[in-house]
């Protein structure tokens, strides 16, 4: 036991030392994040995931999960979470364009969103493995839930998605008056009104709560997918952990050309229902997990392919015409005289949510 808690110990370390070092060192200062620097952190967390999977296969890390078995465990469900994280940038581009999120401060905003997925779903997983190893009957609620949420998720388009009905926005509303400019990479500013001093949130702190939600979302269906691969807390969590650290550069890497693979949504709900049918027979038939991962990488393998040999003609978002987080009658609030530079611009770092059309 004093093990492994030492290996649970010595891989948070490891991730909040990368963390560390992505924030305090390569983006210390707020910058668009480019393509080329984007492809670069993806291939290195992917190749830090590919080591840590080999390292579970021959005995190279005293996790004590040692064995080749256990390896495959962790790269399907690895694959599963990568996958499934992928559908979080259709959202987070809907949301970053919505709210009209300056570039340069989209890192900071990804960067405190993985701090707090790391935290939820690291108490989902310990809440999820509780109830599995108490009552083995929920496993066929996860698979029905799973069965349910794939087949919602082929329904849905994500133009359904409205943020200004978010619960989470009304929350934050309720607790924290909010400016509607942009203060730098500020999450919070103190604004004077009637001479006092006041705290107040900016649209960066709003618009990661919401990332922070749209996560806890998708954990509820990625989480119980994983625990019909392993069973293991420390290789589902670590799984998540790599494909969330992914997630990041994959978003700037993807952003922009995410709507040509129109098709993914569909591959990764036939992934749901697949892994969802896997717990429902596993008191029946266990679906080996070198088969699981041969039908994920071939379900998902597929609707890339599709996408890019039957491309779909873009289609362009709705022009947002309200500000969402003005409940007054006149939302548009001009951009003020002090609000602009010595050219008559807007400042970049005090950007309008919404500028005057």
């Amino acid at each position: 036991m004093g093990e492994s808690i030492w290996v649970w110990v010595g891989f948070i370390v490891f991730v909040l030392a990368m963390l560390a070092i992505d924030l305090g060192v390569f983006n210390r200062k707020a910058h668009v994040v480019l393509p080329k620097e984007a492809a670069r952190w993806s291939i290195i967390t992917l190749v830090l995931a590919m080591v840590f999977a080999a390292g579970i296969a021959w005995g190279w890390l005293p996790v004590g999960v040692e064995g080749k078995g256990k390896a495959l465990e962790f790269l399907t469900g690895y694959l599963i979470e990568l996958a499934l994280s992928v559908d979080n940038i259709f959202v987070f581009v809907l949301l970053f364009s919505y709210f009209k999120v300056p570039p340069k401060y989209q890192h900071r905003v990804l960067f405190w969103g993985v701090l707090g997925a790391l935290v939820m779903r690291g108490l989902m997983i310990w809440g999820g493995s509780l109830l599995l190893s108490r009552f083995h009957w929920v496993i066929y609620l996860f698979g029905a839930f799973l069965v349910f949420t794939g087949i919602r998720m082929a329904m849905q388009d994500e133009m359904d998605i409205e943020p200004e009905s978010n619960p989470a926005l009304k929350l934050v509303r309720r607790f924290f008056p909010v400016t509607p400019h942009y203060h730098g990479q500020h999450f919070f500013i103190k604004e004077e009104v009637a001479g006092k001093l006041r705290q107040v949130a900016t649209p960066l702190f709003v618009v990661l709560v919401l990332v922070e939600t749209t996560d806890l979302i998708f954990a509820v269906d990625s989480i119980p997918a994983i625990f019909a691969v392993t069973r293991d807390p420390f290789l589902v969590f670590s799984s998540n952990v790599f494909a969330i650290l992914c997630l990041r550069s994959l978003y700037f890497l993807l952003a922009g050309v995410i709507e040509r693979f129109y098709l993914l949504k569909l591959g990764l709900s036939a992934v749901l229902v697949f892994i969802g049918i896997k717990m429902l027979v596993s008191g029946m038939y266990h679906i080996p997990v070198a088969i699981s991962l041969a039908v994920v990488a071939l379900l998902l393998g597929a609707s890339v392919a599709g996408s890019l040999m039957f491309p779909k003609e873009g289609i362009d978002n709705p022009q947002v015409t309200h500000d969402p987080l003005d409940e007054s009658d006149d939302p548009v609030r001009p951009i003020l005289p002090d609000d602009r530079d010595s050219d008559g611009r807007a400042d970049d770092d005090e950007t309008q949510l919404f500028p005057e059309r």
